[in-house]
């Protein structure tokens, strides 16, 4: 069974690089008017023009003399006389007096009185907006949250749409959201401090329709309540404000890309001439194309982007990344090493070029790579993994079991207590560990692992479960597999993979009719059908139930939508035609998988060994498990395909090699062992070859019923006595025959 692909650590999201901070930082607000009670950089508040300013504090006010003015009839409040407005610009000015010298002369007692000023200032013109918001914003700058919003809103009592008190207040609402509080005052309305946000934000914006800035934030509040279409709606009201802004389109980007619309967040930085674009844009724009599995254009933005800023180390590191991926090996190799000579001391780089010269063949010098970065950073996880997976790959079984045991003690936690990071991280780890035993047929030692990953619980609970069913069915002990499938049941029953594991446990183990009922059951007439119906169809593959195979893929089909799925399905529609030898449709199917999927392993690896079995297109064929060989070092089956096609080339040695690495990883699997016979024969070790076609047939009559086709065991059958008459005309002729 192909092992699911490792997603290593740490891992970062589409648009981690380019993705705007989701809160605007606020300044740093004092509790209790500490020192800097209010910031250097906070001009005080002017007065209104043809005002001067009385004197400082200790010295005589000068005389004002200001024209009486009423105040605004619409207020409600009461109207302000010449001589009490007068003394509102005396306390005003006093105010602003006492706030800048608190700053300046570090006297934070000097705060409250510059509170006490704006009080008296308010007591001569209770009507003042000015004076109202010049308080509230006081009471904010100097850590007094709840006095400041008590005034703001008391201000909105009397002036609905002042624009300055909804900003206060959204200052207020997003501080609150930053430091994770749940409320902000005893006088807040009903609701939560988001909801209170979004709703200060959508006045904003009503008032002040043209500002960029508040429409971005607005988005970002409605991302963060999961509510992407309003957000789409900000952000791209904010793009017809200014089409080109790099925050508006990051974040319109980021919307798309986070409800699984990769292709829609790409077209939105692409819609951006290239010339305008920033090193940013260029970056997500490459990490989408990534995910698209479109590593030629992501390599271009990538390139794009280190012309622009050539020394960021996330950017080159990317392209690094990207140029792998593509397997453009060398040109990789330059971007890690020119990483690694700007800063010898990053082990990330080393980890990069050590997987490199892993996947040029170079193993030996990959493992030194691997070690220095390890000696660098002795807690380097990557490094761990791949020092880990090249031991395993050199066939050092015990030296990578003992190595993968330290990294689970690493990431190991007294109390049983993990992030969801933390969770993965250990997770990856005791799958590889439990791997290993498993290559090793120590299948206690690899229940234990899984075990450990179960204990867990969530996502890597799952992986365990599935581990623990694979080692007992390759130890051929199918009763324990199911007994493990009903326990996964029993412990979450509402998990429908769980239900779908039993049911294809059950199917394989002559039970198809109660299998297959429990799978069906699983259908909801939601798009998670969809599932269902490829579980049903695998089921029937290996029934040789090929009609309804083919109906249930047909049903997965039509809730099919996204290129990953479709990729999947049209492999699995390979493969049932392959299974019926229809091998034109197959090819076709396989095909048209790898050209919505060129990096697909398993795809690569199965058109090659049918190619290699027909004898046909040999040359393409080992190109094509080559790289799935590649892909995935340890993978025994496709060891085996490479095994095979080198064995149909003729070239005896390499077919040697790849099969007797076959046969160690996968030693219950009797094609692997037929395979090797064949190989001992056509080079003249026949008794090599009996042993095992012998070892096939015993692992034949332990195996699953839809793990034998038919056949097979006939024509092994037949070697093994053909071997066995020419051993005996051999030893009739010249005696016992030696050793081989």
């Amino acid at each position: 069974m192909m092992k699911p692909k490792i997603c290593l650590l740490p891992s970062w999201s589409l648009f981690a690089a380019a993705s705007l901070v989701l809160l605007p930082a606020l300044p740093a607000c004092a509790q209790n008017a500490p020192a800097s009670a209010a910031p250097a950089q906070t001009a005080p508040a002017k007065l209104p023009p043809d005002t001067e300013a009385p004197g400082k504090p200790g010295q005589a006010a000068p005389v004002i003399a200001a024209p009486a003015k009423a105040a605004p009839a619409e207020s409600g409040l009461p109207a302000a006389t010449a001589a009490n407005r007068a003394q509102a610009y005396y306390h005003l000015a006093l105010a602003n007096s006492y706030e800048e010298d608190a700053v300046t002369l570090g006297r934070p007692e000097l705060v409250t009185q510059a509170i006490e000023e704006y009080k008296l200032a308010l007591n001569a013109d209770p009507g003042s907006s000015q004076l109202n918001d010049g308080l509230a914003d006081l009471y904010f700058r100097t850590g007094h949250t709840h006095d400041a919003e008590v005034t703001a809103r008391g201000l909105l009592k009397a002036t609905p749409n002042d624009i300055d008190a909804h900003k206060l207040l959204g200052k207020i609402y997003l501080r609150a959201l930053s430091d994770g509080s749940n409320a902000v005052g005893s006088s807040s309305p009903s609701g939560n401090v988001l909801d209170q946000a979004i709703a200060e934000f959508e006045k904003i914006v009503a008032l002040q329709p043209k500002s960029v800035e508040d429409r971005m934030v607005l988005g970002q509040l409605y991302t963060v309540k999961h509510d992407p279409k309003k957000a789409e709606e900000e952000f791209k009201t904010a793009q017809s404000i200014e089409p080109e802004s790099e925050e508006v389109v990051l974040n319109l980007a980021r919307v798309y890309a986070e409800s699984g619309d990769i292709e829609h967040a790409a077209k939105v930085i692409e819609a951006v001439p290239v010339a305008a674009r920033s090193p940013k844009m260029e970056v997500a724009l490459g990490a989408a194309y990534d995910q698209l599995k479109r590593p030629k254009e992501a390599i271009a933005a990538y390139q794009r982007a280190v012309d622009m800023d050539p020394g960021d180390e996330h950017t080159l590191d990317a392209l690094g990344q990207a140029l792998l991926n593509d397997n453009q090996l060398d040109e990789a190799l330059k971007q890690y090493k020119q990483l690694s000579e700007a800063d010898p001391e990053d082990a990330e780089a080393l980890v990069h070029i050590g997987e490199i010269e892993r996947r040029q063949g170079k193993y030996e010098e990959a493992l030194a790579t691997i070690r220095k970065a390890r000696k660098l950073d002795a807690t380097s996880l990557e490094a761990g993994y791949n020092e880990g997976l090249l031991l395993d790959q050199l066939g050092r079984y015990d030296e990578a079991a003992q190595l993968y045991e330290k990294m689970v003690d690493l990431t190991s936690h007294a109390n049983g207590a993990y992030t969801a990071e933390e969770k993965t991280n250990r997770g990856i780890f005791l799958d590889r560990l439990g791997a290993i035993y498993h290559e090793q047929n120590k299948t206690d030692q690899a229940i234990a692992a899984y075990q450990k990953m179960i204990d867990m619980g969530g996502e890597t609970a799952e992986r365990g479960y599935q581990g623990e069913v694979d080692a007992y069915r390759d130890a051929k002990q199918f009763d324990k597999a199911i007994e493990v499938s009903r326990k996964a049941v029993d412990a979450e029953p509402k998990n429908r993979e769980f239900k779908l594991m039993l049911a294809g446990e059950l199917a394989d183990q002559g039970k198809a009719d109660e299998g297959l009922a429990l799978a069906k059951a699983q259908l909801d007439n939601t798009d998670n059908d969809r599932l269902v119906w490829l579980a049903m169809g695998q089921m029937d593959i290996r029934l040789r139930r090929w009609k309804d195979a083919d109906d249930a893929f047909t049903r997965a089909g039509a809730l099919t939508t996204k290129k990953e799925d479709r990729t999947y399905l049209l492999f699995l529609r390979g493969e049932l035609a392959e299974r019926q030898k229809h091998y034109e449709p197959a090819e076709q199917f396989f095909r048209q998988a790898l050209d919505l999927d060129p990096a697909s392993s398993m795809t690569m690896n199965y058109l090659g060994y049918m190619l290699a079995d027909k004898g046909s297109r040999l040359t393409e064929a080992l190109s094509l498990i080559r790289k799935a060989v590649e892909l995935e070092p340890t993978n025994g089956a496709y060891l085996d395909s490479l095994g095979w096609v080198y064995f149909k080339l003729g070239q005896y040695e390499l077919a040697e090699e790849n099969l007797r690495h076959a046969v160690e990883r996968d030693q219950t699997d009797p094609t692997v062992h037929d395979h090797l016979g064949d190989l001992y024969e056509k080079t003249g070790r026949i008794r090599l070859a009996a042993a095992q076609w012998e070892l096939s047939l015993g692992e034949y009559s332990q195996s699953a019923a839809a793990d034998v086709e038919p056949g097979d065991v006939a024509k092994v059958q037949h070697k093994l006595e053909s071997a066995k008459v020419k051993l005996a005309k051999q030893e009739n002729a010249t005696g016992p025959v030696k050793q081989e």
